[in-house]
């Protein structure tokens, strides 16, 4: 006979309307939009509203919306002002008379900052070409979407081929070698090409008129001779391997150095054409005040219409239940916009009172936080807070920031203030741009040297901090002497 256990145990499950608040509070604003758009048009319950943007409303105490407000859920520009900050510290722009933007001022517009893709940028260049049409356009297109995160093409010429053939493009490994060729030229130069030595084998014919003739001779030998010599700076051997001196042998390798190995800062921001602030931070008048941008007053709200269907007795059962269905997902889903847009509210006021001298005084005074911190302070979970921060971007008086920077460990000074890791890393690059090149500064040199300024910080956190700026370690720093 089988055994019969009883047995208890504890599990959560999230519910569907969780669920949808979730998915929605980790959507960009441009996402955002297009998810919107694509739920009415799937809904027949909801309607979409789109009305011009009412006169600003200021709230001196809060952020939240009332439960009992209108039901359209984007109506209008929902604002707050921090004008009782009295915890933070005085500071020179922080009177009513310093550093203020007048209540007409321009701050106030949101302001969408365009970026054109990387591969948009080299097609359209590509395009100016004197032999190029539209077939290789496209097959350009297709080799740049089978690059890596650098901009390396790594894969066979085989991927290219058969992703072409989806749209009836015969082509070879030949044609494909052309076109990666010629992209490889374009500005910025050193994209598409397989590997470091082909990279900085191309830019040194792009640049070399920058260059006296004789380096730029010696450092192509080095590239194409004794690429692994140089990547681990072994100078015996290529001053013996390419028979020349000191002078010279420093003089090729200045020239290879002024190369960009990343060039163009490839595929950052690769996400979309613009990045829309959500929120917009201006100081007027001696008080930070937030915005939160909705765009042109888009919103949401549950058909009238419907609802009166509903409530006939002739309506067939089938129908009935349909409706009813999607009745419920109408108001998951206006509830969830609704959840969404109080809780960034709620992450960005929490914000603005923790890193208030930042938003006065600029990013040199950035305060040490953590999520944990704001979570506390705000009322939600980690895993809240880091939703609501992640591809999302606020306008200030010093640029367009993603929320996430506001983030950053910490790191004591001898009279007890924190100062921010984004602080010290900024100091630690400052150090080492201003090293003597011929005996560039060990880790335990430059904690030293920190602490010196007041910074606490140990040798292994100083190696921590290089390795998260990309900064080799000092043998390999280190030039010709």
């Amino acid at each position: 006979m089988a055994e019969i256990r009883l047995q208890q145990s504890q599990s959560f499950q999230l519910t569907a309307q969780q669920v949808l608040t979730s998915q929605l509070l980790q959507l960009p604003l441009n996402q955002l939009e297009q998810r919107i758009y694509e739920e009415v048009q799937d809904n027949p319950m909801l309607e979409l509203v789109e009305e011009p943007r009412q006169p600003e409303n200021r709230s001196e105490s809060g952020v939240e919306p009332s439960p009992d407000d209108s039901p359209e859920m984007f109506d209008s520009e929902e604002r707050f002002d921090r004008a009782t900050l009295k915890s933070r510290p005085e500071s020179p722009s922080s009177g009513k008379t310093g550093g203020v933007s007048s209540g007409d001022s321009e701050e106030r517009f949101f302001q969408a900052v365009q970026h054109d893709t990387f591969h948009e940028q080299l097609l359209r260049e590509l395009l100016l070409q004197e032999g190029i049409g539209q077939r290789e356009v496209l097959i350009a297109a297709e080799i740049l979407g089978n690059l890596d995160s650098d901009g390396y093409f790594t894969e066979e010429p085989e991927v290219v081929i058969d992703g072409l053939r989806e749209v009836e493009i015969e082509t070879d490994e030949d044609e494909i070698r052309t076109i990666r060729q010629r992209i490889s030229y374009l500005d910025p130069p050193g994209v598409a090409v397989a590997d470091l030595r082909q990279r900085l084998l191309v830019q040194l014919s792009v640049f070399e008129r920058d260059h006296q003739p004789e380096a730029v001779s010696l450092a192509r030998t080095m590239l194409q001779k004794a690429f692994d010599d140089f990547m681990n700076k072994r100078y015996d051997r290529l001053l013996k391997k390419l028979d020349t001196g000191k002078q010279q042998l420093e003089e090729a390798i200045a020239v290879i150095t002024s190369l960009d190995p990343h060039p163009g800062g490839v595929f950052v921001d690769e996400g979309g054409h613009y990045i829309s602030p959500d929120f917009i931070v201006t100081y007027e008048n001696g008080a930070l005040v937030a915005a939160l941008n909705d765009r042109s007053g888009l919103s949401v709200r549950v058909s009238d219409e419907y609802r009166e269907v509903l409530a006939e007795r002739k309506v067939p059962t089938a129908d009935r239940q349909f409706m009813r269905k999607k009745l419920q997902r109408a108001n998951d889903f206006a509830t969830a916009l609704q959840i969404r847009r109080q809780t960034l509210l709620k992450v960005m006021e929490t914000l603005l009172v923790a890193q208030s001298r930042f938003f006065i005084d600029g990013p040199r005074h950035l305060e040490p936080l953590v999520m944990k911190t704001v979570a506390e302070q705000s009322g939600y979970d980690i895993s809240t807070i880091s939703r609501a921060v992640n591809g999302k971007y606020v306008q200030t008086r010093f640029g367009v920031f993603e929320l996430k920077y506001f983030f950053s460990g910490a790191l004591s000074t001898d009279e007890g203030e924190e100062l921010s890791s984004r602080i010290i890393k900024q100091q630690l690059r400052d150090l080492i741009e201003a090293e003597n090149p011929a005996k560039p500064l060990s880790d335990d040199r430059l904690a030293e040297l920190l602490g010196e300024k007041g910074v606490k910080i140990a040798r292994r956190t100083v190696a921590k901090y290089r390795e998260q700026m990309q900064i080799p370690v000092a043998r390999l720093r280190k030039k010709i002497g």
